[in-house]
C-alpha cells in the first residue's frame, strides 16, 4: 500500500500546474492574462499577440497565432486546448 501512495504522489508531482490553467480568449485577454495562461509565452510574446490583434483585428482561427513573431507551431500545439477565440456566451 505504501508503494501505491508513493507512486501516486510522484505521479501527481509530475503534473504541470499549467495543465490546470483556465482557457484564455486571445481576442479579449490582456498581455498579462495571455502570458499567465499559455505555456512558453512570456510577456514579450504575449504583447506581440495583443499588438497583432490590435493591428490586424481579432483572430479568426487558432492557427493564425503562428503569424505572430515568436509563436511557432510547437508553441501553438502545446497550448491549443487553452486557446479560445470567443466566449462561450458569444458562441451560443
Amino acid at each position: 500500500m505504501r508503494t501505491f501512495f508513493k507512486t501516486l504522489a510522484l505521479s501527481l508531482a509530475c503534473i504541470s500546474p499549467l495543465s490546470f490553467a483556465s482557457p484564455v480568449n486571445i481576442n479579449t485577454a490582456s498581455a498579462d492574462q495571455i502570458a499567465a495562461a499559455l505555456n512558453g509565452v512570456g510577456p514579450a510574446k504575449a504583447q506581440a499577440i495583443v499588438a497583432y490583434r490590435e493591428q490586424k483585428g481579432p483572430f479568426t482561427s487558432v492557427e493564425q497565432l503562428t503569424e505572430v513573431k515568436g509563436i511557432g507551431s510547437s508553441t501553438l500545439e502545446k497550448n491549443r486546448d487553452q486557446i479560445q477565440l470567443e466566449t462561450a456566451a458569444a458562441s451560443e
